[in-house]
């Protein structure tokens, strides 16, 4: 598949009017922001699983998602949506088998390498205070990690009383969801 498939799908979704199914505005129906990863077996399944339509929820993702800092890009789309857009749950996802769990560092910078970043590239960010491993680390689990990013998003200084931050983890083969944690 290529860009050019997507884009003679898309003239002919547009010239049948295919979008008319999903019109909706752009408030979520049920109130809710998303935070999850960019895992693409879970494109259609977490939808399926959770029983969301389009409208439902605004959706924000990341690799493993994984907020490190509460100024993140992460953090700004979900207060967006709770003040512009009218969240007032916020629900972060992670997913058992997922790529950013123990994240091997040296053989990551090894594949940048491969890929023909040089070596000068990849020292000057680190000398100018990019660590590589610090932004790429992963997690140990997934569950850990959740509490990680619900815990950031609960104390954000930004975030108002009363937005409820809740923590799941869904198995991206069967769609089963787990409870790490839940405000009551």
């Amino acid at each position: 598949m290529s860009l050019q498939d997507l884009l003679d799908f898309n003239e002919k979704f547009v010239a049948d009017k295919s979008y008319e199914a999903y019109r909706t505005d752009k408030f979520p129906n049920k109130k809710m922001v998303i935070f999850t990863c960019m895992e693409s077996r879970l494109l259609e399944l977490l939808h399926r699983a959770l029983n969301l339509q389009n409208g439902d929820a605004k959706i924000v993702k990341n690799a493993g998602a994984i907020i490190r800092k509460p100024f993140d890009s992460i953090t700004k789309s979900i207060l967006v949506a709770v003040y512009k857009l009218k969240a007032e749950e916020v629900v972060v996802i992670g997913h058992h088998d997922c790529g950013m769990s123990n994240v091997d560092i040296d053989a990551l910078k090894q594949s940048m390498l491969d890929r023909g970043i040089s070596l000068d590239r990849i020292e000057t960010l680190e000398n100018s205070g990019i660590h590589l491993d610090e932004e790429f680390h992963g997690f140990t689990t997934v569950e850990e990690s959740v509490m990680q990013s619900v815990g950031i998003i609960r104390r954000h200084p930004l975030l108002p009383e009363g937005i409820k931050v809740h923590g799941l983890v869904i198995d991206p083969e069967t769609g089963k969801v787990d409870v790490v944690t839940r405000d009551e």
